[in-house]
């Protein structure tokens, strides 16, 4: 397998992850608590959803032929505190995310090193991929934080759980190395 070949599998694989993350927190999550904020500064769950399925489907429509900014896009209707029921929430979610993975399906390897814009500045294929899973990252990462804060004491970790990490160990070791705690060759 080729490195370009490689990459596209592994940043498929990580996409998927993250959206796995902010998946397991917003159905964990009710229709009321999705729209709740902190704040008047702050972003509800509801808000980071429209967000982030609004760059979707402006960065990864026609991804390779046109700017990643589309005309049609109104980034700052985003951010509206408008309140969503959670099934029109989780339709706007998946949509965004099947612009995504539609697009990196249609990706090539010879398609990497090509040049997209976004809002007129010339990136690579893969340095835009990148820049959209920093994006999307960090974004999962509030969604995440969000619903620890309203779920309090009846959040269930999503990765490894306080004073877990010597238990996490053992387990991952006995798991990939037959127990031993070194790998095999």
């Amino acid at each position: 397998m080729s490195l370009g070949s490689t990459y596209l599998t592994i940043v498929k694989k990580r996409f998927q992850a993250v959206k796995e993350l902010a998946d397991i927190t917003i159905q964990r999550l009710s229709g009321e608590e999705l729209n709740w904020t902190f704040n008047e500064e702050s972003n509800s769950t509801a808000v980071i959803i429209r967000h982030m399925n609004g760059n979707m489907v402006s960065r990864w429509t026609d991804f390779l032929i046109s700017d990643g900014e589309k005309p049609y896009r109104n980034r700052d209707e985003e951010f509206s505190t408008a309140t969503a029921s959670k099934d029109e929430l989780i339709l706007i979610w998946e949509r965004g995310w099947k612009v995504l993975f539609s697009a990196l399906e249609s990706l090539k390897e010879q398609d990497l090193l090509k040049n997209i814009t976004i809002r007129g500045e010339s990136h690579l294929v893969i340095d835009a991929i990148e820049r959209q899973m920093a994006h999307y990252s960090y974004h999962v990462g509030q969604i995440v934080y969000i619903g620890k804060l309203i779920k309090s004491g009846e959040w269930e970790s999503l990765s490894i759980p306080k004073g877990k990490s010597d238990q996490f160990l053992k387990e991952m070791l006995d798991k990939h190395n037959d127990g031993k705690g070194i790998v095999s060759i």
